[in-house]
């Protein structure tokens, strides 16, 4: 069992920035995928950016076309967190961010084959409003 807890969200302008936490209570730096998605209210959860871990650090990230450039998801093996760098943020980025996680071993965590279903760890989100 993986506990996720994320922090990190708040307020912020159109262009401003944030930094995104995820803390895992187990270690999950080797044959997880790892992810952060987004729910907008009235909208469906989405996945925003993905990465399978190895050797304690974020691999093969993939990211949603609206957030790349813009967005960088990494992993902190000393910590074992899941971080997500977002610049450039935009009032369409607000939402309820979710970190999930899966071990899946030695295949691939790209967005188009792991949607929010196939994950069955989750935190319990943190909201990032941004204003214009």
């Amino acid at each position: 069992q993986v506990q996720l807890v994320e922090a990190g969200g708040g307020s912020v302008q159109t262009g401003g920035s944030l930094r995104l936490s995820c803390a895992a209570s187990a270690y999950t730096g080797d044959g997880y995928c790892m992810g952060w998605f987004r729910q907008a209210p009235g909208k469906e959860r989405e996945g925003v950016a993905t990465v399978r871990t190895a050797g304690g650090i974020a691999i093969y990230a993939d990211y949603a076309d609206s957030v790349k450039g813009r967005f960088a998801i990494s992993r902190d093996k000393a910590e074992n967190k899941l971080y997500l760098q977002m610049n450039s943020l935009k009032p369409e980025d607000t939402a309820v961010y979710y970190c999930a996680a899966k071990l899946r071993r030695d295949r691939s965590c790209s967005l188009d084959i792991t949607p929010p279903s196939f994950y069955n760890y989750w935190g319990q989100g943190t909201q990032v409003t941004v204003s214009s």
